[in-house]
């Protein structure tokens, strides 16, 4: 008898592996193989792993050919992750795309046939050209206006409207760029001439064209149709009808097409998305088997909950608003217990910032992964704040939407030195050499203690490693192996489909730029009126779109959820700001009014949340009206003279200087100068009475109090 164990040999069939660990729905997906099936999944509930596994027990069956098979998504990103399922399950040839480069592809091999001569160039941004649209018909416009124009012509174009039909199924569509429905028809109309003039296409004219082919050359479509014999198309809620008429001429009349989405994460309709194909593929084809996946094995129960209510607290507005609103499916959680999502009210921006960033601080202090956490925001312009509170805490944010992963200079050096290597690499662990190539570079075992640009380039070589430590897991027990060509080459594949691996840090991101991620912990933040729901959202129709954007905000939080407000927008600022009311009936007790004992306050400890008034704040010196936020801060009129000794605020000025240096931020962000000043005229000799004066917020208390009392002990000694 040896002390050896006997190896485990797993006597199931590839397809029968295939399908284990699927639930009951999932697996009626990934073997319900033919005919028309619509899956509506709710968030969390498996959707891609259900029609990943579904194409490959397909192919592995022998019911789908690899080659006939096309599945459609809407991001190069999620295409890509698409693909890199599909390969691990053992179906690499299998196409998944967008439907951009679905029809790009097309357009570039049918255009000499159909269309003769080169195909025109391919325009990446419309900005430049719809300027020299604007000039040409001497229109006035500026960057924000043209961005306007821009978002304006592509839901036109993906509406299928001419800029003839615009003017008349444009009537809702209020001013874009400031202009009149006439103006804008008539700057389509150049946009369009200035395109021919340039010999260029742009994403939208690529359907178009393609679209027209198919119609118009029925050898064109013939050869497409005996292409592509079945579809699985993703995020269907989001199909556009240009897409929809696309995607009819790839059928050609026949039902092999299986569509998956949630009509609850229906967020782009400004784009000229809409889940009405979604809600009657049912009726459209009356053979369709239907299938629901509700249950949500990303988050607790209690975030589920959360999301559940958000939905069902959502009121008739209408016959028009209520035929666009569909009954949302109710999430059923399959994890254990969690923490109870967390109300913030905060005095204001700036408090609410600190507030987030402090709180992050603990997670991370307490073992949750920087890179597993997410600020989540209704807009862009609110990310700057937090950027800063991070900063001055000392923790690592990326900003999604920023500089592109693979377009780094690091990451670019590290495909090319790794590149390099796979030509003579030796039978080493890929771990290891991708490591030691990367040392080369500044890769290091440990992360640097410094932050800025030595801690980010560390940050994305370090998960360059973790990738390839994470590919080889996957990969390494294949047959042949996984080498260091085969990781380059995925790093080649990601770096098109702009696919990025995890960097550590900090998410900061939009709410609709949040769509299908998922965090540990998540913050959702500047949840008071007028941002969310935002305030040009202005019918039901849209208020309902922003009650489901804040439905994909609360879902992508797998454990730990806050979500906060503030009552003002600057410290000393008039609290008139509430609550947004998709929060009522959802924060405890919020039938009270904002800033009652059944709301948590992130400076409920502190004196200077009671000693706010809604009566406008006046000069103690002089008795005036203050009109600015600093002259509140202050607690006097830019008029009067200040009552501080200057030493005293010389030396908090050095002070501040020193923080801002070591924490390598600029020096507002550890304290205003008006904050500076309200503290050398105040001077506290108390935690209590620091925590009283505006500006300064529960995380910068802690952080910096015991010095600031010390420095005013000090002077007041000397």
């Amino acid at each position: 008898m040896t002390d050896e164990a006997t190896p485990v040999i797993d006597e199931r069939t590839l397809e029968e592996r295939i399908l284990a660990g699927l639930d009951d729905e999932q697996r009626t997906v990934a073997t319900t193989l033919t005919g028309p099936m619509c899956v509506l999944a709710g968030a969390g509930t498996g959707k891609t792993r259900a029609i990943t596994h579904r194409i490959a027990y397909g192919v592995h069956s022998g019911v789908y050919n690899p080659q006939r098979l096309l599945a459609v998504t809407f991001t190069a990103r999620a295409a890509a992750q698409m693909r890199t399922r599909l390969r691990d399950l053992g179906v690499g040839s299998v196409q998944a795309r967008t439907f951009h480069a679905a029809a790009l592809r097309q357009l570039q091999f049918f255009w000499p046939q159909a269309v003769g001569g080169a195909i025109p160039g391919l325009l990446d941004h419309k900005a430049q050209l719809i300027a020299e649209a604007a000039r040409r018909l001497r229109l006035s416009s500026d960057r924000a206006s043209i961005r306007d124009l821009a978002a304006e012509i592509e839901w036109a174009k993906v509406s299928m409207l001419t800029p003839e039909t615009y003017l008349t199924q444009a009537q809702d569509r209020g001013e874009p760029g400031g202009l009149d429905r006439t103006a804008v028809g008539r700057l389509f109309q150049a946009y369009e001439d200035v395109k021919t003039d340039r010999n260029v296409i742009d994403f939208e004219d690529v359907l178009l064209i393609t679209v027209g082919i198919l119609q118009e050359d029925p050898r064109v479509a013939a050869t497409v149709r005996e292409q592509y014999r079945h579809f699985v198309v993703d995020e269907y809620q989001d199909v556009s009808p240009l897409q929809q008429r696309m995607l009819d001429l790839w059928l050609g009349g026949r039902e092999d097409l299986c569509v998956v989405g949630d009509a609850s994460q229906t967020i782009y309709s400004f784009t000229g998305a809409t889940s009405r194909h979604l809600l009657n593929f049912p009726a459209r084809y009356p053979k369709a088997q239907l299938v629901k996946l509700v249950r949500d094995y990303r988050s607790t129960p209690q975030v589920v909950q959360l999301a559940n209510s958000l939905l069902s607290a959502r009121r008739s507005a209408g016959p028009v608003a209520d035929a666009g609103w569909s009954a949302p499916l109710r999430l059923v959680a399959q994890r254990q217990e969690g923490p109870v999502p967390e109300f913030v009210e905060c005095s204001d921006d700036e408090a609410e910032a600190a507030a987030v960033a402090a709180r992050i601080k603990v997670l991370i202090d307490n073992g949750t992964r920087a890179s597993g956490i997410a600020v989540l925001f209704r807009t862009n312009g609110q990310s700057q704040a937090y950027e800063q509170a991070l900063a001055s805490v000392g923790v690592g944010y990326q900003l999604r939407g920023g500089e592109r992963f693979f377009a780094r200079k690091e990451v670019r050096d590290g495909i090319l030195q790794l590149r390099a290597a796979s030509r003579a690499a030796e039978n080493e662990p890929v771990g290891q050499l991708v490591r030691d190539v990367l040392a080369t570079l500044g890769y290091t075992h440990d992360a640097p203690q410094t932050g800025g640009a030595v801690r980010e380039r560390w940050e994305s070589l370090a998960a360059l490693v973790a990738l390839a430590d994470e590919l080889v897991a996957v990969r390494g027990s294949a047959e042949g192996g996984f080498s260091l060509a085969d990781f380059v080459m995925e790093l080649q594949e990601r770096s098109v489909a702009q696919y990025a691996p995890t960097v550590q840090g900090v998410t900061l991101a939009s709410l609709h730029a949040a769509k299908g991620l998922e965090w540990d912990a998540v913050f959702l933040v500047g949840l008071s009126e007028g941002l969310m729901p935002i305030s040009f959202a202005d019918t039901a129709e849209t208020i309902d779109e922003e009650r489901r954007l804040l439905y994909v905000g609360i879902t992508r939080a797998r454990e730990f959820l806050a979500l906060s407000w503030s009552t003002a927008r600057t410290p000393g600022g008039r609290a008139n700001r509430k609550p947004s009311r998709f929060l009522d009936g959802l924060r405890p007790n919020s039938a009270r009014r904002p800033g009652s004992s059944g709301t948590v306050s992130a400076s409920s400890q502190a004196p200077r949340k009671s000693r706010k008034s809604a009566s406008p704040s006046t000069c103690r010196i002089c008795g005036k009206m203050l009109s600015s936020g600093g002259e509140r801060k202050v607690g006097r009129c830019a008029d009067c003279p200040p009552s501080y000794e200057e030493a005293t605020f010389d030396a908090l000025r050095q002070w501040r200087l020193l923080e801002a240096k070591q924490a390598e931020v600029p020096a507002f962000v550890v304290f205003t100068d008006a904050t500076l000043v309200a503290i050398a005229e105040a001077r506290p000799q108390s935690v209590d009475e620091l925590a009283g004066l505006p500006g300064v917020g529960p995380a910068k208390l802690e952080r910096y109090g015991a010095s600031i009392l010390e420095i005013l002990t000090t002077d007041a000694s000397s």
